[in-house]
């Protein structure tokens, strides 16, 4: 089966699955032509990764699962540990957040320098703050998709109005309808594409990849 019908079934990117390909993680033939050819067995394993990166499972624990070198209970034994220092990471975050409220509560006059050093400070004990860096990325880019398509969309719009308003009273029509047929087709076309991006954008893996 071709890509497309995999995304489907798996409910996750085209993207995605590459990445996971060039990770190691799944290995596609290929048929005669070049193409990749999927089979159901990598739409088993797509599942299984699936499962395991919502559990929030790293790549590289994957790796060594697929690999032989660990089993299912040694990766869910250490991701409960990791799941364990993010809960205290939580916890120790909102005592931090707490005594923000018992203290200072104007931003003109909060000491930003000190709370960053005491911030550093707890990193190195091994609390890990939230970057909210790629979700600024993220929405950056789903702004920049969003107003692509519309202008895009505003320029094909008009340009049936003015195709429709020109051929009312004029031979041969179809002439005109050939030209707003090819709108119609584009303005789906960029419509079916910026869902994709936006899908695309929200999955992220590599972003997500990143932190292991």
């Amino acid at each position: 089966m071709k890509i497309k019908q995999v995304e489907e079934l798996v409910d996750i990117t085209r993207k995605n699955i590459r990445f996971y390909e060039e990770q190691g993680l799944l290995s596609v033939g290929r048929a005669e032509n070049g193409y990749r050819e999927y089979g159901m067995e990598d739409v088993k394993r797509l599942k299984q990764i699936r499962l395991l990166r919502r559990l929030s499972v790293p790549i590289e624990d994957i790796k060594q699962l697929f690999g032989g070198k660990y089993t299912l209970e040694d990766v869910l034994e250490r991701q409960e540990v990791q799941l364990e220092r993010q809960k205290e990471s939580i916890r120790r975050t909102q005592l931090f957040c707490r005594q923000l409220l018992e203290g200072e509560h104007r931003l003109e006059s909060l000491d930003v320098d000190g709370c960053l050093e005491q911030m550093d400070q707890l990193e190195r004990e091994g609390v890990m703050f939230m970057d909210g860096t790629h979700r600024d990325i993220h929405k950056k880019k789903q702004r920049g998709a969003i107003l692509g398509a519309g202008v895009i969309l505003f320029l094909a719009l008009t340009s049936m109005g003015i195709i429709l308003k020109m051929s009312m009273f004029r031979e041969p029509l179809w002439v005109p309808l050939i030209f707003l047929g090819i709108t119609a087709v584009t303005c789906v076309g960029v419509v079916a594409a910026l869902l994709s991006r936006l899908k695309e954008i929200k999955g992220g893996e590599e972003d997500e990849a990143s932190k292991y």
